[in-house]
């Protein structure tokens, strides 16, 4: 009996926390806290944080227009090659921002495919 308490806690233990899914609204928050540090925010952790979950947001965005093609359906966008989307921190950070506050609880995956389907029509 023992056993059978012990195995789903051992287990609980042995697999990786599942990540969660950054909001725009979390995002917007470390945004802040890191302007708020000026040049101190150079050496923070989050900058590698933030940039990692845009990077995470470009890829699955793009694996999701792939998986359109690959469907034989019409991409939902049609955005210049990876490396190519000229966009800085700021405009990021920026439409973001013009996200209305009650929508901001979405994931930042969620709202750079929205942002990128806006920026990047089809023709």
């Amino acid at each position: 009996m023992r056993n059978l308490i012990a195995l789903p806690v051992v287990t609980a233990l042995l697999l990786p926390a599942t990540a969660q899914a950054m909001t725009v609204k979390e995002f917007l928050a470390k945004t802040d806290a890191l302007k708020a540090q000026g040049l101190l925010a150079m050496t923070s952790p989050d900058i590698g944080l933030l940039r990692d979950e845009i990077k995470s947001a470009g890829a699955t965005y793009r694996a999701g227009l792939a998986r359109e093609i690959a469907a034989g359906r019409k991409p939902s966008s049609c955005p210049p090659p990876v490396g190519q989307v000229k966009m800085t921190s700021d405009d990021i950070i920026k439409e973001f921002r013009a996200i209305p506050e009650a929508k901001r609880n979405q994931s930042v995956t969620n709202a750079w495919a929205t942002i990128m389907t806006r920026r990047h029509p089809c023709r």
